[in-house]
This record gives structure tokens, C-alpha cells and sequence, in this order.
């Protein structure tokens, strides 16, 4: 296989015993030669992660009050990293310039990328492997977006200068040379923008668990992990609440269709997930996943004719566009048609939404039901597999939960009921049990 670019998260890179490991997986493959590292994060349920660390001494610093504990506490924790490699490496001046910024109001984002800075120093020292710092290699516009074809441009041409090289994540530079974050989690995105600029055939993004998992392991015991899914597929479960990766680090990669490989640190021989383009691999089981959120709120209207009358969906949806909220899901009948917003982002701004709707379209009834969970099964599969829907509804009324809303996209990769909040986890278990025990 070619060439491989590697993302390693926070728990990956916690202490000097998970450098170590995560050297022995770089090693390994002479393949594997552009690294993206993250900060360090916990090294127990009662540590704490450096870059939080980090925007605690940036508040400190905003009330004028003292940074030296939570800093020492930071300098402590990579100074301990340096020792226990036993490499010959120095911090004392970064951390002064780092200390001084912080004191200095350098900002919020230069402060929180640190952490990543200094690890990402740390490692490319350990691995003996080019460092490249990010500010210069990966842009942003004057707006605060991402400006991905200056930095596939100039990250291409930076990393064909170097066979290996270690790249810190989360951060970039706005056209003045000031510091700029992606949102937390940002380090997926970037290993997502070395691999394209790389041309890699493989981007594993190296974490804490084995793969993708098929359902909530907060909600189901020990689901199992899926081992192919396509970027369709994941972008359906991660918009309903299932986390691996972060969303946006799908995009890049997509672009390129490059493969992404979920993989574990600890346990390095484990398959994991891949996450491609398109798959035609056949898997025992229909579903590629289930996945769910609650805070669901409906708005239904009801009118007679409705479907004859030209352009009231959109005179609806406008009152919703116009008070600032975005529309989840937007099934309809004949004479019915129900709008699925977030009761968070309704809350406020109720009373005018319906105010406005019954003044566009001005509908025989319209009322709000609060308290809906969406579930959604996905899987590339269920389209040649009949009577998927059926096992769906048959499952959730032998668990006794009624189901509010239903909806399958015309793709037909998920179907999505809606169902009472309290009945959710009921729900989701009676799915997972149906598909796959």
C-alpha cells in the first residue's frame, strides 16, 4: 500500500508510555511517514486535558488573576513526557513566549493551540521526523473559513520537501499571521487536510476504541463495531449523535476519496473501521448502524386541499427561516405537514413562529407536540433487502413504544421515526435487538 497519513488524539498521546506505543505503530510501516498529533488529554478519569488546562489559564489571565499553579501544571506534564523518553529537548524559552502570551491577551486560540504545538514538537523530536508547524501550512480567510485550496497548495509542496514529518492538528492562520482553531476536535480535520495534500491511499485516525461502533455503547452492551461505512452512511449516524470522528474531517478526504481507517492505539491488531467512498462489501447484517437524539420538538398543520395549493411548504418554512432556526426533518400528507425543529430554538421564539405561520398559510389547526426523540437505522444494504421498514415498526410495537413521525430518505440508506423521549432508549435497544442479536 502507499503512502499513509496517521492522526493520533489526546488519550493516544497522554504520557511518555503512549508515545512510546504510538512510535512502535509508526515504525512498523515504512508507509506510514505524515503524523498528525493532537494534545495530550487525560491520563485517567481524574486528569485533566491539557488543552482545557490551557483555556483555564487564558480565563485566569482575562480576570487578572494568577496563572502560575494551572501553567506549572502544564509544564509539568510535557517536562515529564521529555524525561521519561529521554530525549534532548528543551521547552524552557517556548514556555516563557507561551506564558508572556497568555499574560499579554495573545489570544484565546493561539493559547488553546499550544497544546498541540508542544506535542507535536515532542514527538517529531522522539520519532527524529521533520516538524512542520501548521500556521504555516494550513489557512484561513478573512472570514474565519477554512481556505482549503491555498492550503492544499502550499502543504503539498511543504510536505514533498520532507519523507516524514509530524504536523500539529486543531489550528491554522488567518491572513494577518494570527492564530485561528477548528472547533474541539479539530485535529481530525487536519490529519483529513494532510492526507489530501499528501495524496495518501489511507488515513487511519488512531484513537481510544476499535472502530465505529453500530450503536450508543452508553445505551447498548458492547454493540458491535462496524467495519465498513461509507461517508454517506457516517455523515446520517454523526448527524444523529454518533461520535468517532469529527464531521467536518469527513470533507477533505471525501474530496479525494480517501479511505479513512478508525483504528486503536491500544490495541494496534485490530481491524477497526474503514470509512470509503462507495462499498459493495455484503455484511451479515442489513443495518450499518442506529443512532438517536432527543429535544425534538414538532410543529403540524393541518388544512384542507393542502396539497393542491402552490408554494405553501415553502411559505411555512420561510416563517421558520426568518426567526433563525433550522428545520430537522419535513414529512407531509395530504392535508397535513409537520415541521421538525429543535424545542431548544423553538423555546423562545414560539409564539411568533406560530403566529407567522398561521399568518402565511393560514391553516385549520396547527399545534406543537414537545418531548420527540428521532432514531435513525441506516445502511447502504437496506435498499436490495425487503421488508426492512417492517422489522423497524414491528420491533418498536413489540417493545410497546408508539412511534410519532416517519421519514425515509429517497435514497432509501435510513429511515427515521420519531418517537416520546421517555420511550427512546426502549427504542433503541428494541432496533439494535431486531437487526442484530
Amino acid at each position: 500500500m502507499g503512502l499513509k497519513v496517521l492522526k493520533f488524539g489526546g488519550s493516544s498521546l497522554a504520557d511518555a508510555a503512549h508515545f512510546r506505543q504510538v512510535a512502535e505503530i509508526i515504525k512498523s510501516e515504512p508507509q506510514r511517514r505524515y503524523i498528525v498529533a493532537s494534545a495530550p488529554g487525560k491520563r485517567h478519569s481524574g486528569d485533566s486535558k491539557i488543552t482545557d488546562l490551557l483555556y483555564k489559564c487564558y480565563a485566569l489571565a482575562a480576570d487578572e488573576e494568577d496563572i502560575t499553579e494551572v501553567f506549572n501544571e502544564i509544564k509539568g506534564r510535557y517536562n515529564d513526557i521529555i524525561t521519561e523518553l529521554g530525549i534532548d529537548l528543551d521547552l524552557t524559552e517556548v514556555f516563557e513566549k507561551i506564558r508572556l502570551s497568555v499574560l499579554h491577551s495573545s489570544g484565546r486560540d493561539y493559547v488553546a493551540s499550544r497544546g498541540e504545538y508542544l506535542n507535536a514538537m515532542i514527538l517529531a523530536k522522539y520519532l527524529d521526523y521533520t516538524f512542520i508547524d501548521a500556521k504555516k501550512v494550513i489557512f484561513f480567510k478573512e472570514d474565519g473559513t477554512f481556505d482549503s485550496e491555498k492550503t492544499n497548495d502550499i502543504l503539498r509542496d511543504r510536505l514533498s520537501r520532507c519523507d516524514y514529518a509530524v504536523i500539529p492538528g486543531f489550528y491554522g492562520s488567518m491572513p494577518n499571521g494570527t492564530i485561528k482553531t477548528f472547533s474541539r476536535g479539530g485535529s481530525d480535520i487536519t490529519g483529513s487536510i494532510v492526507a489530501r495534500a499528501a495524496s495518501a491511499t489511507l488515513y487511519e485516525n488512531w484513537t481510544d476504541v476499535s472502530g465505529f461502533l453500530m450503536a450508543d455503547p452508553r445505551i447498548i452492551d458492547n454493540p458491535r463495531v462496524i467495519e465498513t461505512i461509507t461517508y454517506k452512511e457516517l455523515r446520517e449516524l454523526s448527524y444523529m449523535g454518533a461520535t468517532v470522528l469529527h464531521e467536518d474531517a469527513i470533507f477533505p478526504v471525501r474530496y479525494s476519496k480517501i479511505p479513512i481507517n478508525i483504528r486503536n492505539t491500544n490495541k494496534p491488531s485490530d481491524r477497526g473501521t474503514f470509512i470509503v467512498p462507495e462499498s459493495d462489501e455484503v455484511s451479515d447484517c442489513i443495518i450499518t448502524g442506529v443512532a438517536g437524539r432527543t429535544g425534538f420538538s414538532s410543529i403540524t398543520i393541518e388544512k384542507d386541499m393542502m396539497n393542491s395549493e402552490l408554494g405553501l411548504g415553502r411559505k411555512v418554512l420561510q416563517v421558520v427561516e426568518e426567526h433563525g432556526i433550522s428545520f430537522e426533518h419535513f414529512p407531509s400528507g395530504i392535508d397535513t405537514m409537520t415541521v421538525i425543529v429543535s424545542t431548544k430554538a423553538l423555546a423562545a421564539k414560539r409564539a411568533d413562529v406560530l403566529a407567522g405561520i398561521c399568518k402565511n398559510v393560514n391553516p385549520e389547526n396547527i399545534f406543537v407536540e414537545e418531548n420527540l426523540a428521532l432514531i435513525a437505522v441506516v445502511g447502504r444494504g437496506m435498499v436490495k433487502a425487503k421488508g426492512t421498514a417492517a422489522r423497524v415498526f414491528v420491533a418498536l410495537a413489540n417493545a410497546g413504544v408508539n412511534i410519532r413521525m416517519i421519514d425515509q430518505g429517497s435514497s432509501e440508506l435510513n429511515i427515521i421515526v420519531g418517537v416520546d423521549a421517555n420511550d427512546y432508549i426502549i427504542a433503541l435497544k428494541a432496533i439494535y435487538d431486531e437487526f442484530v442479536k
